[in-house]
């Protein structure tokens, strides 16, 4: 049923731009949804924190650069002392879509950012429960090796395990909590979404060299544009370490540096390998993403006009 209450039988249209860290994912979504004059709704697990700006990439000059300016949802939607969940992102995601039809329920939308596990909730419609998180628990599955923890989610719930990011300790680790909560016969919670979607997937790919380059000079940037300044200005609200390291690499870094724990020069060195694992992990994610069974097609970052093309094209039954 659609927001008003009557059947919505066309599927609301949703171009996926995904892609590693550092491979053109925001100019090429910029390019495509200022072309189909639409919107661009964030897939980014750290955008949606309020002052993460150099740090996350919101690069949001680059949705200004065009006439009419792009609109850009799901950014700067929690303060970072918060815990913002998958769940939340999900339940956003899926207001943004309902207003998306009810407005303009024949234009595409664009859906771009680097974090699989949001796309992949979205265009697999996850069931997502409402439990509660289990520090202890947490605490004590962290410690074991990732195998193990795998081995243990396909023996509590095969279907859970399929769905989760086997590369990511954290992500089993809640899986895991989810799983444990099922059997405890815990209520779940889970709101089938109303409005029939139909997704496009694309990838951008760049070679291994062009990549690397790319990350080693916007991390070089970022760094001359205030980034050890914005870590600064997070400790001095009251963020501590537990919290920084939550954040993500450049925070826990450049956080030990700020605290004198290690060189400039040391910190450097360890955030652009950190990134560079994070670029295998996030291609390594998207094939995963592929043999789930969600159709990818993996595009040069210049390439707007196939995006495009299909967008206008296709028209989903």
């Amino acid at each position: 049923m659609g927001v008003d209450g009557r059947s919505v039988d066309k599927p609301l249209r949703v171009i996926v731009i995904a892609g590693p860290t550092a491979t053109g994912k925001t100019r090429l979504a910029v390019e495509v949804a200022h072309a189909l004059g639409t919107r661009i709704l964030s897939a980014d697990s750290r955008q949606v924190y309020r002052g993460l700006d150099i740090g996350t990439g919101k690069d949001l000059e680059e949705y200004r650069q065009v006439d009419p300016p792009i609109t850009v949802e799901l950014i700067d939607v929690a303060e970072p002392e918060e815990i913002y969940t998958l769940h939340d992102y999900q339940g956003a995601c899926r207001a943004a879509l309902r207003a998306c039809q009810a407005t303009a329920p024949d234009r595409p939308v664009v859906l771009a950012g680097g974090t699989g596990l949001y796309l992949e909730a979205m265009i697999r419609d996850y069931f997502l429960a409402t439990v509660p998180e289990d520090p202890a628990f947490r605490q004590q599955m962290m410690i074991r090796d990732i195998e193990t923890l795998a081995g243990e989610l396909m023996t509590f719930d095969p279907e859970l395990h399929a769905k989760t990011d086997q590369t990511s300790k954290k992500r089993i680790v809640r899986s895991l909590e989810v799983a444990r909560a099922l059997r405890h016969g815990q209520e779940m919670q889970s709101v089938p979404f109303d409005v029939p979607v139909h997704y496009d997937v694309f990838a951008t790919h760049v070679d291994r060299a062009t990549r690397i380059s790319a990350i080693d000079r916007r991390l070089d940037v970022r760094l001359d544009s205030g980034l050890i300044e914005e870590v600064a200005g997070l400790m001095d609200r009251g963020l501590g370490r537990d919290r920084l390291d939550m954040l993500g690499m450049e925070y826990r870094e450049i956080a030990t540096y700020v605290r004198g724990e290690t060189t400039r020069e040391q910190m450097i060195t360890r955030l652009g390998h950190c990134i560079h694992r994070l670029s295998k992990r996030q291609m390594s994610y998207l094939r995963g993403m592929e043999r789930r069974g969600i159709p990818v097609t993996w595009i040069s970052p210049s390439n707007s006009s196939l995006v495009i093309e299909r967008a206008r094209s296709r028209t989903p039954k």
